[in-house]
């Protein structure tokens, strides 16, 4: 779809989750894969006739994709003799009235109901993997292509092209009702499409911005769905403020620059608005949760002029909140960070130590990154630079091993 025009490339994406919805909802999930298959059709036609020189969008471009990728999907199990197991069981389940297909520029009724959100929910089933979520979501809901997906999680393309096929595979026969008990499952999930697009696990590059951009329009899509969702809304508000310093935070090279030695006449203050408003008017309606408590944490240093500026009381007010909703070793790794710049680098480095006897936490390079960081604010350039070396070492981005041996090197 690279050559079209953004507004019908968007479009185009924010009803394919729609349209596959549909499709399931009608056939079942036993269907998916024909089904996706289907849609996926149904989008290259519009792609190749929603063009000015053939009239340009039609008057209800959902109901035109939902009658194409129904008219494919029926075609392909009356054709494809390979699939005839298929074919039985998806004929069994859909009415004889479904099977006759109605013309693609014809009245035909498409049902009202969105189901991009009962989709979303079914991507992020629970007896999904996490990594199959993500890989799923991205697929369906987001309409990113396998290899998209690959690239974006550094593995072939043909893992990851196994991973969505037993993901599909698992998902099979699960209905396609979305279930607000598993709201928090689809929240994490896009929140981990969030952070491996704003810090990538490997690689060259820093970062990966079309995953941040997609977890970002979904948890809008999200929010759109259940607009009165206080954690919904901290997740998003959370995205936006951290997106908003992506300018600056790779050098010209595409170095990694520091929240401390940002320039933040580069922040996007547009992306920051949005987000200080959203968690200004959320934090006051209902008992708050970890997405809200990590967004105020975002907004204050979103808010400080200058690093030197940073309300850091308030930041470990924040993150004291924060560790008695989600006591991981991440988050007391952030607040240790907080207390040494409180109350001095010695106070962080004690809490340090104890973290270093967390089996999830004692390899990563992070803690030793942090710990190089508080050994260098207390004048221990010898210890800082190992530090800085041994993090180095662990840590499979690029852009961050250049930094740390940076570091390294200037202290040596």
């Amino acid at each position: 779809m690279s050559s079209l025009n953004h507004g019908v490339e968007d479009l185009l994406r924010e009803l394919a989750p729609q349209v596959l919805g549909v499709l399931v909802r009608r056939h079942g999930g036993s269907a998916f894969d024909a089904c996706e298959d289907a849609v996926q059709e149904a989008l290259l036609a519009a792609a190749l006739q929603w063009r000015p020189e053939n009239g340009g969008i039609p008057e209800n471009p959902r109901g035109w994709l939902v009658t194409v990728a129904s008219r494919r999907l029926v075609d392909h199990v009356r054709s494809e003799s390979a699939r005839r197991r298929r074919e039985e069981a998806l004929a069994l389940a859909t009415p004889q009235s479904a099977l006759l297909a109605h013309a693609a520029d014809s009245a035909a009724p498409v049902p009202d109901r969105d189901d991009s959100l009962a989709l979303l929910f079914l991507c992020c089933h629970p007896v999904l993997s996490a990594p199959s979520r993500i890989a799923l979501t991205l697929r369906a809901v987001g309409g990113l292509s396998t290899a998209q997906i690959a690239a974006a999680f550094l593995v072939p393309e043909a893992t990851m092209a196994q991973r969505i096929s037993r993901a599909k595979q698992t998902i099979k026969g699960l209905s396609l009702d979305a279930g607000v008990e598993r709201l928090a499952e689809v929240r994490h999930v896009l929140y981990l499409v969030f952070n491996e697009g704003y810090t990538a696990t490997g690689g060259e590059e820093l970062t990966a911005p079309r995953l941040s951009t997609e977890a970002i329009r979904l948890t809008r899509m999200l929010l759109g769905l259940v607009p009165e969702d206080a954690e919904t809304a901290g997740l998003l508000a959370l995205m936006l403020l951290t997106d908003a310093r992506r300018p600056a935070r790779t050098g010209p090279a595409g170095e990694l620059v520091l929240l401390a030695d940002q320039d933040r006449s580069r922040w996007d203050r547009e992306l920051l608005a949005e987000g200080v408003e959203l968690i200004e008017r959320t934090l006051p309606c209902g008992q708050a949760g970890p997405y809200q408590v990590q967004a105020a944490i975002a907004a204050v240093h979103g808010e400080a002029e200058h690093a030197e500026a940073t309300d850091w009381p308030q930041v470990l007010a924040l993150y004291d909140l924060l560790l008695r909703f989600d006591a991981n070793p991440v988050v007391a790794l952030n607040r240790a960070v907080a207390v040494a710049m409180v109350h001095g680098p010695a106070a962080g480095l004690d809490l340090l130590a104890e973290l270093a006897g967390d089996k999830r936490l004692a390899r990563h390079h992070r803690l030793l990154a942090v710990r190089a960081h508080l050994l260098e604010l207390q004048g221990d350039s010898d210890g800082a630079a190992r530090a800085y070396r041994e993090a180095a070492a662990r840590t499979a981005s690029t852009p961050e091993r250049r930094h740390l041996v940076g570091r390294a090197q200037r202290l040596a």
